[in-house]
């Protein structure tokens, strides 16, 4: 089977090489494409570098945001089994074959993988932490399953399922997103334990709790008003 991974990028120019090297230096056979959502510092300027036919790269003229990046992306996969991977190492890609085994062995439609399943983490955010268990609990009673990480950037899809979704969200509202569609879809899904080394605020971490607020409405708007 071909991965392809999705990548969305925005002002990453201290972790986009290093990012791309652990990406293909995984063994999976793949294709990488980045979306970079008109980033200001010098990220552009290092993708314009690369000649790699592994390597799909499409550039926004604006910034639309993660979900916006997503959406452009899809429409440019190929492969048989698709990945989100963010750009700023917070997840670790030799973790895709534990991710996409349940979908290879025809177990699974969807995998999520789960920073709170036992997993190895760099010690944070007490009010991160409570903030992902508290979206997640929100999700879980709209959806009716019972994940432990809703929030996770890391989730493993069949290609067939992620391209027929109609993505709205621009910004970090894709996550719920995502979710309450692959619920409604009926997907087999799963979670797998992965590792989590997250940023602070001082090494470019994005997402602050404004992006709370707007998750707890996507996740009422796509489980309850948006069929």
């Amino acid at each position: 089977m071909l991965l392809s991974v999705i990548m969305p990028v925005f002002n990453e120019e201290k972790t986009i090489e290093k990012i791309i090297d652990q990406v293909l230096s995984e063994p999976t056979d793949k294709e990488l494409i980045i979306v970079d959502d008109c980033s200001q510092d010098g990220t552009r300027d290092i993708l314009s570098k690369i000649k790699n036919d592994k390597i799909k790269i499409v550039l926004h003229e604006t910034n639309q945001g993660k979900g916006a990046a997503i959406r452009t992306a899809i429409s440019h996969i190929s492969g048989d089994i698709a990945i989100v991977q963010d750009a700023d190492l917070e997840y670790n890609p030799q973790e895709y074959s534990r991710l996409i085994k349940p979908i290879i062995e025809d177990k699974a439609d969807v995998v999520y993988g789960s920073r709170f399943r036992g997993a190895e983490q760099r010690v944070l955010y007490f009010w991160h932490y409570l903030g992902n268990k508290f979206l997640t609990l929100i999700s879980n009673m709209l959806t009716n399953l019972n994940l432990s990480d809703m929030e996770t950037c890391y989730k493993a899809f069949r290609s067939s399922i992620i391209k027929k979704m109609d993505i709205q969200s621009d910004r970090f509202g894709v996550e719920p997103e995502f979710t309450a569609k692959i619920a409604r879809f009926g997907c087999r899904v799963y979670e797998v334990p992965i590792s989590y080394y997250g940023r602070r605020y001082s090494e470019g971490k994005k997402i602050t709790w404004k992006d709370g607020f707007s998750a707890v409405w996507c996740i009422i708007k796509f489980n309850l008003f948006n069929k």
